[in-house]
């Protein structure tokens, strides 16, 4: 708000200032008041900081309890232990299939699929294809047990050329020459089903035997499916390692003999890259399954690596209700490394480590700018007002479609700052004395006195009002377009749905109040260009993406739009000049104060003034 008879002014900072002039020793008690910039090197601080923060907090989550070794004693240092199994020895694989998960037919000749003998313990050179590898291929049949949701398992033996994994066969069975692993070769999925229909006709294009099993098993139902690829791997690995002391996830590989202590050759069930997009269900209807089985060495440094992605997530222990990937989810990284191009996943690797520290400090400089201002002039509150309407609506539809529990949190989390944001905004207080039910205190909110007396407030009105004109029509007919042409669950899911598609289709349209008030102060100093920038540039990536990486049409066209809007910013802050003359409202301006020439500085001791009346007579001065 302009003093009277000053000329109203935009800031250096943003806030509106005049041209009155203003004592130098308030000039320097406001000066001291502003907070010094932080700089670089504390900015950097601070980044890696949070890094080491998180990085932390997920090892804490990912970190097993690695079992202690009752046999030694505690004081006592454990010995190095040996592989069971030295290079080049030469080994027979047995591959058994069976419904127990404790397997014990040896003599089913069903039960055996694959026998490969004479294979070599670090051999990189033999195989069809001269990497080592062995394949075997067989169409299994499905018994009546699996095809009822029942579990199918796979048992691998590996043991010393001349000796048998079966136990009862005394004269070829040693305990220290059979290597043994197992695990669930179908795996269970949940199927979930959305009763949809469209709310004014009550039909449905689902298909009616999809409905009727929604109706017999619920909302979710669990399905085995089958992949028809796995790899057994054997780690070719002479590491001495010491029991108690491996480290995780490698621990649950590392298999110790009790009685030596030495530790047999590592079998690996390698299945990362089974896209989930290739499971198959399996039903009654289904008689028989294809299985490709591949045996192949796997180096020590490439096992880390499987083990540690498929070790279970540091939000695994929510349980698999709260956090559960889809197979989109699932599949993307696998299907990026599969088929781009290495130059353009480097390129995209580096992009998106950059993308996640732009965003980190977009958040930091949007929190730093909104706890530090004291004016809100030249911003617009209601377009604050409306994110957290934007938000509200994001967190209710991600709840109605049961997203994953990460997601949830995260857009929890921005619906809480938007919160926040609100109290930097608006004066919101408790009023004790008028309470509702006579018993909670009530909420009052009013604007700030910094908006009301401002020319913002009224520009801020005008630009909604004028936006209004164009965003209501637009509802109203997506909302008939929605309810014409959508199915949705009900009533409830069809508003959440049609203002999620709205915003998402139009929510650029409120940063556009923000544009007008620009233009109407003629100024852009009081935005906070740190948190623009850094959004800005994530937009640009988020550019590379989608027109690299598959994406719908729709989320193109929005990244278009930002960038649209950003564009117009920039233009704005290129006409609309800062003028470094301006004083802020610390009454301070961008300029160095010129020092006074020397005949208009003031002197600095007046004298004295002499005394030119007549001397006064001897019996006056007797008198004073």
């Amino acid at each position: 708000m302009a003093a009277p008879g000053g000329e109203t002014q935009a800031s250096l900072n943003g806030s509106v200032g005049t041209e009155a002039a203003v004592a130098p020793d308030q000039q320097n008690a406001q000066q001291q008041q502003q907070p010094p910039p932080p700089n670089a090197w504390q900015v950097i601080k601070g980044v890696l900081f949070r890094i080491f923060i998180i990085w932390a907090i997920s090892s804490w989550f990912r970190r097993g309890s690695t079992p202690q070794d009752q046999t030694t004693s505690p004081g006592a240092p454990r010995p190095p232990s040996r592989n069971l199994f030295p290079k080049d020895t030469l080994m027979d694989l047995y591959v058994f299939l069976s419904e127990n998960e404790h397997f014990t037919e040896f003599n089913s000749s069903v039960a055996l699929i694959w026998e490969q003998r004479d294979l070599v313990y670090g051999d990189w050179s033999s195989g069809e294809n001269g990497d080592g590898c062995y394949e075997q291929y067989s169409e299994i049949s499905i018994p009546e047990g699996v095809q009822n949701n029942g579990s199918f398992y796979i048992h691998v033996y590996l043991t010393k050329s001349g000796f048998h994994p079966d136990p009862s066969r005394k004269s070829v069975y040693r305990r220290l020459s059979t290597v043994y692993t197992s695990r669930m070769l179908n795996k269970y999925k949940r199927k979930r089903f959305l009763k949809t229909k469209n709310l004014l006709t009550g039909e449905t294009e689902v298909d009616p035997e999809i409905i009727k099993r929604a109706e017999d098993f619920g909302p979710v139902e669990v399905i085995s499916h089958w992949h028809p690829n796995l790899t057994i791997n054997i780690v070719d690995d002479h590491t001495p390692w010491v029991q108690g002391s491996v480290p995780p996830p490698l621990d649950q590989y590392v298999k110790f003999d009790a009685v030596s202590g030495d530790y047999y050759p590592i079998l690996y069930f390698n299945d990362y890259w089974n896209l989930q997009k290739d499971y198959m269900p399996v039903n009654t209807s289904v008689t028989s399954l294809p299985l490709r089985l591949s045996f192949c060495p796997l180096s020590l440094w490439r096992w880390q690596l499987y083990a540690a992605q498929s070790s279970r997530s540091p939000w695994s222990f929510l349980g698999e209700d709260l956090y559960e990937q889809s197979d989109e989810e699932q599949d993307s990284i696998k299907v990026a490394l599969l088929e781009t191009n290495p130059y353009l996943l480097a390129l995209t690797i580096t992009v998106s480590i950059i993308h996640s520290i732009f965003e980190f400090l977009a958040f930091k400089n949007d929190i730093q700018f909104w706890n530090s201002r004291q004016s809100l002039e030249g911003l617009s509150v209601r377009s604050v007002i409306f994110g957290v309407f934007q938000s509200l609506v994001v967190l209710l539809y991600i709840l109605d479609n049961e997203t994953n529990f990460v997601v949830q949190v995260s857009v929890g989390i921005g619906l809480l700052i938007d919160f926040w944001k609100i109290t930097k905004v608006m004066d919101v207080k408790l009023d004790r004395e008028n309470k509702v039910a006579g018993i909670f205190p009530r909420v009052t909110v009013k604007d700030k006195s910094t908006y009301v007396e401002s020319a913002t407030k009224v520009y801020d009105d005008m630009a909604f009002r004028y936006l209004s004109w164009i965003l209501f029509p637009l509802l109203g007919c997506y909302a008939v377009y929605s309810l014409l042409y959508m199915e949705h669950k009900g009533w409830y899911s069809w508003v959440l749905s049609m203002l999620y598609g709205f915003l998402l289709t139009f929510g650029f349209i409120t940063m556009t109040p923000q544009l007008f008030i620009n233009y109407k102060l003629k100024s852009v100093a009081h935005l906070p260009w740190r948190m623009l920038t850094y959004k800005a540039l994530n937009t640009f990536i988020d550019d590379l993406f989608a027109f690299v990486i598959k994406m719908p049409m729709m989320y193109r066209i929005g990244c278009l739009r930002d960038d649209v809007v950003f564009f117009i910013y920039l233009y704005q802050r290129w006409i609309y000049r800062v003028d470094p003359t301006r004083l802020n409202e610390f009454g301070t301006s961008g300029e160095t104060p010129a020092p006074l020439p020397a005949q208009e500085q003031p002197a600095l001791t007046s004298p004295e003034p002499q005394d030119t009346s007549p001397p006064k007579p001897a019996e006056d001065k007797k008198k004073d």
